[in-house]
């Protein structure tokens, strides 16, 4: 019997890290990995760096290359190797020709961005999703299942547009499972932390100045903690910090998770890591509306969302129906990976 091929689109190592944990269920198929891609005008551009402050290029994608080279996945990049019986990816803002017949499966990443004018520029004037961000996850229609977050995620999307009956609640691989993070070396405890965020470098505005004295008013007088968003101009960020917040300690890199975990307080704008700090009960500051944050929480179910992702898009794979919603509530496994 031929052995099933599996696409795993990664795109910011969160994203690539979920498609990892989904594959290690999938041990009886062969699973293949590649950086997020585009195809056509977009590819053009990635190609000669332009995108290079998003995932189709720069340190996102040297970032996912070295995490599938360092975990020796296989690497097929754009897809070109293999004809797929399923794709997995992590977003469709862009979902290249390659994949658009095949059996396509889309995987919440996390937090969507907050809706604005762009939004509503893909909603009724037919723009490309990708000039709203991720305030368009979901709405392509191009997948054949989309596993969420939480019932109040499958809520958010359907008020936006997507199709019910193609979105199973799942919970996503990486927010499910919060406690885990509790037991850690992180040396620095009882601090207030703040997550930043890639607003400027991702061509949106963002007053630093003005977020940095905010934190130091919450933080009254605390040690104030900064992890900077991996896709930040590290060296700007750092020099603004010692600026308006003098002795606070800065990260560039180490384990976001294990520092909020050792938190007192957590401060965000528009970051996923805000399901982390109201996962373990920190205080949370966040731009987004705390009492609809904490509608949308992903599921905490001790980490069996890869698994249970697996296991339904595996049905579905074999079954080849599409669209019929029920058919794939599957009763919850003991076994940790699943026979293609």
């Amino acid at each position: 019997m031929n052995r099933k091929k599996i696409l795993f689109i990664g795109g910011s190592l969160n994203q690539t890290t979920m498609m990892h944990q989904i594959s290690r269920h999938l041990t009886g198929c062969d699973c293949f990995f590649s950086p997020y891609y585009a195809d056509k005008f977009l590819d053009f551009l990635a190609q000669r760096g332009i995108l290079d402050f998003c995932i189709l290029g720069g340190k996102f994608k040297q970032d996912t290359l070295n995490y599938i080279i360092k975990n020796n996945l296989n690497l097929d990049y754009k897809g070109t190797k293999n004809d797929y019986d399923l794709v997995f990816t992590g977003s469709d803002l862009i979902v290249p020709g390659n994949v658009r017949m095949k059996k396509l499966i889309l995987v919440q990443e996390g937090m969507t961005d907050p809706v604005n004018f762009a939004y509503y520029l893909v909603k009724y004037l037919k723009f490309p999703r990708w000039a709203a961000g991720t305030s368009t996850n979901g709405l392509s229609g191009l997948y054949d299942l989309f596993f969420v977050a939480s019932e109040g995620y499958k809520k958010h999307f359907i008020k936006k547009g997507a199709a019910p009956d193609k979105m199973v609640v799942t919970g996503i691989p990486n927010f499910d499972n919060a406690a885990q993070y509790l037991s850690n070396d992180f040396p620095y405890k009882n601090y207030v932390m703040v997550a930043t965020t890639d607003m400027r470098e991702t061509f949106r505005y963002e007053n630093r100045k003005k977020f940095i004295l905010y934190c130091k008013k919450i933080a009254a007088g605390r040690q104030l903690l900064f992890k900077l968003h991996p896709n930040e101009n590290f060296e700007r960020a750092e020099k603004e910090i010692e600026k308006y917040a003098p002795g606070s300690l800065v990260f560039s890199s180490g384990n976001t998770n294990h520092m909020i975990a050792n938190c007192d307080v957590l401060i965000t704008r528009f970051s996923s890591v805000v399901y982390i700090g109201l996962a373990l009960g920190k205080e949370v500051y966040s731009s987004f509306n705390i009492d609809e944050l904490k509608e949308l929480m992903p599921i905490q179910n001790g980490g069996a969302s890869a698994r249970l992702i697996a296991e339904k898009a595996l049905k579905f794979m074999n079954d080849s129906i599409k669209n019929t919603g029920n058919i794939y509530k599957l009763p919850v496994k003991e076994k940790e990976a699943v026979n293609c």
